[in-house]
């Protein structure tokens, strides 16, 4: 399958809770939640790894830079594979699906950012294929994630400022 293709597997007209629970017990899931949870490792290596010699030998603005990259790359499989393990938890009877519909289950756009190295300095190649892997990866669970709960909460792009903003505003007009 490419990243371009929606999984079919999901019954047209079925509720999210049946889809997600089909989805979480087929062995395309098993699948993704394997290559997932593999490439969790692989980064986790690289980064605790070879992946501190290739910061090492950058230069200050490219350290930086690697910084930036290695905390967008590590938030981005977090969420991953966060929602890989709850789908599982489905699958396994430890969550039920109804409750796997819930907004804090759900994958938010994957926001990338413009080109973060500076001018002449190159990222290490293994950072930007992992980079490159793990939004892949997003994409195609972000897919399946709006496939399943289609019917369930609509999705709104979040502002974390503004939300915190409306519940500081909901907090002190109780009082």
């Amino acid at each position: 399958m490419t990243d371009s293709q929606t999984p079919t597997l999901f019954p047209a007209g079925s509720a999210p809770a049946a889809r997600a629970m089909d989805f979480c017990k087929s062995e395309m899931f098993g699948k993704l939640f394997r290559e997932g949870m593999d490439l969790v490792e692989e980064t986790a290596s690289y980064l605790d790894g070879a992946g501190r010699d290739d910061a090492k030998s950058l230069n200050r603005a490219g350290a930086l830079s690697y910084a930036t990259e290695s905390m967008k790359l590590t938030t981005r499989l977090m969420q991953a594979a966060s929602w890989l393990l709850a789908q599982r938890a489905v699958a396994e009877g430890e969550m039920t699906a109804e409750d796997a519909t819930d907004g804090k289950y759900r994958l938010g756009s994957d926001r990338p950012t413009e080109q973060l190295w500076p001018e002449g300095e190159t990222p290490p190649a293994i950072l930007t294929n992992l980079v490159e892997r793990s939004r892949s990866l997003y994409a195609r669970l972000k897919r399946i994630d709006d496939n399943l709960y289609a019917d369930g909460m609509p999705e709104i792009e979040s502002n974390p400022v503004a939300d915190h903003m409306e519940r500081l505003r909901g907090a002190f007009s109780q009082a």
